[in-house]
């Protein structure tokens, strides 16, 4: 209650005591209407700074998928032209072989490489943190740094070293008078693009598992160290068990990039266009149908069922490994 309202007089007819209990009702009440308007206010704060974001996130992301799962609900024909055939696109690609034939390859392609790269990164990644090995920074950036050149000047420079006429490989059949087996042949280029790949983004998963390393706590490592455990103990029993949600973040991040797989066989295909087919992959499977083929619906059905593919390979990847952490 306000001095203002303790040394005003009561209307005639009306006690003070009643007219007091009225004024702090209505002085309480003033209080909170202000109090909502303030939180109101404050409340706009969190979606002017989310704002942006989220428009950005539907411009790039929501907009081009609806409009993706709009056109794969139609087909272009010479009579009648732009015709609504509901799903009869996804009946097409799930039947379609050479859809099945690309996804079969980067099947192939992921359960391959992907280990090998997420093992390399782990192996740097524990030998720069293990304490025994100097100049870490050196190193650290040394692994990384393949990882900051792009993926087209990445692969250029590999075609170039694959070339069998020039590059590295022509170098060392003339040097040694022998005649390798080009990387480029239909027999290698997938074991030459998951070269690629691995020489790209080992340093990016290294830095992942560098940096889940850096913050295990240090205290576990004593305790290892009172009880008589050796580094490799310490690895299995410690390190590892530590970061296993770095590694299982890096592998499905890997899955999906391996389902994605497309810079490597589209710019590698201008080298070796006997190699690498108009469906090596389904990316690029999708991008020549809608591209060079004009066949814009169908292209956008191939392009879904291959995302729905994705999420669900990399949806049981993390509930397996969260299962396993949960058991562990």
């Amino acid at each position: 209650m306000t001095v203002a309202h303790v040394h005003a007089q009561p209307p005639a007819g009306v006690s003070t005591e009643t007219y007091a209990t009225v004024a702090a009702t209505g002085t309480r009440a003033a209080g909170a209407t202000g109090g909502r308007r303030r939180r109101a206010r404050r409340d706009w704060a969190g979606w002017w700074f989310v704002g942006p974001f989220m428009l950005v996130f539907g411009l790039v992301f929501v907009a081009p998928l609806l409009y993706a799962m709009y056109l794969s609900l139609f087909r272009e024909t010479l009579i009648g032209g732009n015709s609504f055939v509901g799903l009869e696109n996804y009946a097409k690609a799930l039947v379609d072989p050479k859809f099945w034939e690309a996804m079969l390859r980067v099947s192939i392609f992921l359960l391959v490489q992907v280990p090998i790269m997420l093992g390399l990164g782990l192996f740097a990644a524990l030998a720069l943190d293990s304490a025994r090995l100097r100049w870490v920074p050196f190193y650290r950036l040394s692994i990384f740094l393949p990882y900051a050149v792009p993926g087209v000047v990445a692969v250029m420079i590999w075609g170039y070293m694959y070339g069998s006429q020039f590059g590295l490989v022509a170098d060392i059949n003339r040097f040694f008078g022998v005649e390798l087996p080009s990387p480029l042949a239909e027999n290698l280029i997938l074991l030459s693009i998951g070269n690629i790949v691995t020489w790209e983004f080992v340093g990016y998963n290294m830095l992942i598992f560098f940096s889940a390393l850096k913050a295990v706590p240090q205290e576990l490592y004593e305790a290892a160290e009172i009880d008589g455990a050796g580094a490799f103990r310490t690895i299995f029993s410690i390190k590892l068990p530590s970061i296993r949600g770095a590694i299982i973040i890096a592998t499905i991040f890997s899955v999906i990039g391996s389902f994605q797989l497309f810079n490597e066989p589209s710019i590698l295909q201008t080298i070796a266009p006997n190699s690498i087919t108009t469906y090596f992959t389904p990316n690029l499977y999708a991008f020549n149908l809608s591209f060079a083929g004009s066949q814009f619906n169908y292209a956008a059905a191939i392009a879904i069922v291959s995302g729905v593919i994705t999420m669900v390979v990399a949806y049981l990847v993390q509930l397996a490994g969260e299962k396993n952490e949960a058991t562990s």
